[in-house]
């Protein structure tokens, strides 16, 4: 696997230091984060990191390719590649791993819920979401976030069986569940702080529309696979 030289280089032999080189610049550890939960197309990436530039994420992917992590592999559509990890891509999985695990049992709840993002909440809820407790039919479920500014007030959420896409605009559909929430609180429930009970009964979340589906949200929601570890006392 290259190292890296010159000027960005720490200059030590230690593989703390030689790894650090390749996964600590800005942004790459969550670029390897969104590979490892099977984003593999540029706009995927984009939707998991929607504050990183389109230019910052094509430059850290190439330098991920140049150091061996991922390699782009052409697809039958012109000009599109899949972005796929190696072996030594996938021998990252434990270390991201562990830094969701260690965040969650070591940072504020209240420091981690200062950084809300809407468009990151619903990509990671669309791609958690387990359909198992849902009909078997076609569900379309709105999520509302009144206190978001207009462009990413709502969402839509629509399962096919294991179809599931998300759509920030209305898709059409007749809506069978309507989710009016803060946005702090959905992001709550969906990182194992609070539960979508406690969240209804605080007045924070408001469900409207099929029955089934709103008494059976918490289990279809998935939540964030950091959310059963246990967060350290004060």
């Amino acid at each position: 696997m290259p190292q890296r030289q010159g000027p960005g280089s720490y200059g030590q032999f230690c593989p703390v230091a030689m790894a650090a080189e390749i996964v600590c610049s800005r942004w790459t550890v969550l670029v390897v984060r969104e590979l490892l939960c099977g984003s593999s197309r540029f706009n995927d990436l984009r939707r998991g990191v929607p504050l990183m530039s389109p230019t910052l994420l094509s430059k850290r992917l190439k330098e991920l390719e140049e150091a061996g992590v991922i390699v782009s592999v052409p697809t039958a559509q012109r000009g599109i590649v899949d972005y796929r990890l190696t072996e030594a891509g996938e021998g990252l999985r434990p270390i991201v791993m562990s830094l969701g695990f260690w965040g969650q049992h070591w940072v504020e709840s209240s420091l981690s819920l200062k950084n809300l993002d809407p468009s990151l909440l619903m990509w990671d809820m669309r791609r958690n979401l387990d359909p198992t407790p849902l009909p078997a039919r076609r569900c379309t479920i709105n999520f509302l976030y009144p206190d978001v500014k207009s462009a990413k007030r709502s969402w839509w959420l629509v399962i096919d069986g294991h179809a599931i896409d998300l759509c920030s605009s209305n898709p059409g559909f007749e809506i069978d569940l309507y989710v009016r929430s803060s946005l702090k609180s959905m992001t709550a429930v969906w990182m194992g702080h609070s539960t979508v009970r406690k969240e209804i009964e605080a007045g924070q979340i408001e469900l409207i529309g099929d029955t089934d589906l709103a008494q059976s949200m918490q289990q279809w929601l998935g939540l964030s696979v950091f959310a059963k570890e246990v967060r350290a006392s004060a």
